[in-house]
Order: C-alpha cells, then sequence, then structure tokens
C-alpha cells in the first residue's frame, strides 16, 4: 500500500501529483524545475519520449513500471514544450532558471551600485526574463516576433527606469544614514524588478488578449479559442512574477546585512561574495517552486465565465487551458 500512495497508477499528460492542492502542486513544481535535468542526454529524452508513445499505443514493453513512466514524463515535460513539441533552449527552461538566472541575482543586490552596473543588470536579468517567458508562453496560437521585441522593449525600459530611479532618490536622501542608505539601495531592484515583471509578461504574452488561447474539454479536445481564459492565464502567471522576486531581493540583503557585522567576516572580507552568492542561490532555488505553484499549469475555469460561442460548442461544465509558465 504504501509503495502505491508513493507512486500512483501512470496517467499520460496527467500529474503525478495532486494538482487540487499547494502542496501536490509543490511537489510537482519541484519535479519541473530539477537542475538534473539539464542533464538529460539525447538518447534519455528519446527513449523517454518512445516510452510515452508506446504507452499512448497499447504496445509497452512488459515490465515498465509505474515509476519509469512518470520519470519519462518528467523529462519531456522539463525540455519539450507542451504546445509546440518542440525543445526548450536550456538557459530558458523552467530547470535552468535558478542556475542560470542566479549570477544575474548576484549582481542586482551587489552593493555600491553605479547608474551603469544598476542599468546592465537590469537589462540581463529583463532579457533573461523575456526569453524564459515567451519560451515557456501558451504557444497555441503564433506569436509574430515584433511582439516580442515591443514587450522586450517595454520591460527592460520600465526595470532600467525604475531602478535608476530610486537609486537617484536615494543618493539624494541626505537625511539618511550611510547604514540605511545602503540598506534601502539593496532594496531597490525588488520594486523595479516586480513591476517590470508584470510588464515583462503583459507585454511578452499580449497577443494571447487579442487571439485568445485554446481551452480544453475532458477529452483533451480544443472546444475553441478564449480571450477570457488568455486574461486569467496571463494575470495568474504575473500574479507568481511579483511574488517570486520579494524573497530573493528582500531576503539577502537583510541576511547579508547581519552577516556582514560579525567579525568573522570583518576580517575576511574575500567571503563576503561567495557567501552572498550562496545565499542568493539557496533563497531562489526555495523561492521559484513555491511561486509557481500558487496556481496550477494546467488550469481550469467554468465555461459560463467565457464565451457564449464557447458554452454552446460542449456539454463540459468545466475546461482546461495551459496557463504557461
Amino acid at each position: 500500500m504504501a509503495e502505491s500512495a508513493a507512486c500512483p497508477a501512470f496517467l499520460l499528460g496527467g500529474a503525478r501529483y495532486d494538482q487540487g492542492s499547494f502542496f501536490g502542486r509543490l511537489r510537482h513544481f519541484i519535479d519541473i524545475i530539477d537542475p538534473s535535468t539539464l542533464f538529460v542526454s539525447e538518447k534519455q529524452l528519446k527513449e523517454s519520449i518512445k516510452l510515452l508513445d508506446d504507452y499512448k499505443h497499447g504496445t509497452l514493453p512488459p515490465g515498465v513500471s509505474d515509476l519509469q513512466l512518470w520519470e519519462a514524463q518528467k523529462i519531456k515535460q522539463a525540455i519539450i514544450h507542451p504546445d509546440t513539441g518542440e525543445k526548450i533552449f536550456m538557459p530558458f527552461r523552467m530547470s535552468g532558471y535558478v542556475p542560470f538566472g542566479t549570477p544575474i541575482v548576484i549582481g542586482l543586490l551587489l552593493p555600491n551600485q553605479t547608474v551603469l552596473s544598476t542599468i546592465i543588470w537590469q537589462w540581463l536579468n529583463q532579457s533573461h526574463n523575456a526569453c524564459v517567458n515567451y519560451a515557456n508562453r501558451n504557444a497555441t496560437k503564433p506569436t509574430p516576433t515584433s511582439k516580442f521585441l515591443q514587450g522586450y522593449v517595454g520591460a527592460v525600459t520600465s526595470a532600467v527606469s525604475i531602478a535608476v530611479g530610486l537609486n537617484v532618490l536615494i543618493q539624494k536622501a541626505n537625511k539618511l544614514s550611510p547604514a540605511t542608505r545602503m540598506i534601502i539601495q539593496r532594496l531597490v531592484p525588488f520594486p523595479a524588478v516586480a513591476s517590470a515583471n508584470i510588464c515583462n509578461v503583459g507585454l511578452m504574452r499580449h497577443n494571447e488578449l487579442s487571439e485568445g488561447i485554446d481551452v480544453l474539454d475532458n477529452n483533451g479536445n480544443v472546444v475553441g479559442s478564449s480571450k477570457v481564459a488568455a486574461r486569467h492565464a496571463i494575470m495568474e502567471t504575473a500574479f507568481t512574477r511579483v511574488v517570486l522576486p520579494m524573497p530573493i531581493f528582500v531576503l539577502p540583503p537583510i541576511i547579508m546585512s547581519y552577516l556582514e557585522r560579525l567579525r568573522f567576516l570583518q576580517s575576511n572580507r574575500r567571503l563576503l561574495l561567495p557567501i552572498h552568492s550562496v545565499v542568493c542561490l539557496v533563497t531562489f532555488g526555495l523561492s521559484l517552486p513555491v511561486a509557481i505553484s500558487l496556481f496550477p499549469q494546467m488550469s481550469q475555469i467554468e465555461v459560463s465565465r467565457l464565451e457564449p460561442e464557447i458554452a454552446m460548442a460542449t456539454d463540459c461544465k468545466v475546461v482546461t487551458y495551459n496557463k504557461g509558465l
């Protein structure tokens, strides 16, 4: 009994953990962002896809366990986009978000930033975010390159403007003590990144609002394209992009301001950057699965809340859509 509870019966396209609960989604997304999937070979990927195809067509070799099937699906979901069926470029996969994004977070949180360094780090951060958003978008409808570029320019401009503006205000605040000014300066990246992340998601996926996204019935068949579902998908994703940087950009500055006062680190200043890097990595690694677990990737919405033509096209009371990540 314990074995079957630990590994439920495999369901193609389903989730190994309960997606109706936050903790079930958390376990699911820890699988999705598992950095070990970055090292999966082309051979392993092909074997995983073949295993899932065999299961789908009822030609599965004897002796294949549910655990093997869940692992095969984990590998496919981590690497292959669910809508396009194409491989996602490694740095832009959700499993690559923490390893490739941590150096940028470290740069954003470095003390004594100049205007130029602020601009460079904010540009790098929003460039990475834009590519991750685009690579993991709902791709049931094509997005023109011009829309991608508009979204990218808008996100970078908003992030840089807010970060530079706040830094200039802090530098002009003469009444603040140097220590207070440094702490506030270190917290500047959060409002800049959070507001830019909202712009980033909205602008990068604006096409979905005008075109709609596919909604599926209980059998996985496309019922129609819904702009209402697209709006829900973008709002949910934008919310997670505000929650995500909160601990990443708030906790490390507070932790580091405490650690820097320790006598050991005051006499070993060269250890500050490695410790700062570890704090950023751990915070980022913990924050990402929590933030993206707030909503299921395959979200559901009542048909009565959608367009009348979709309600007329199906007998289902609830339909499903890919929220994107």
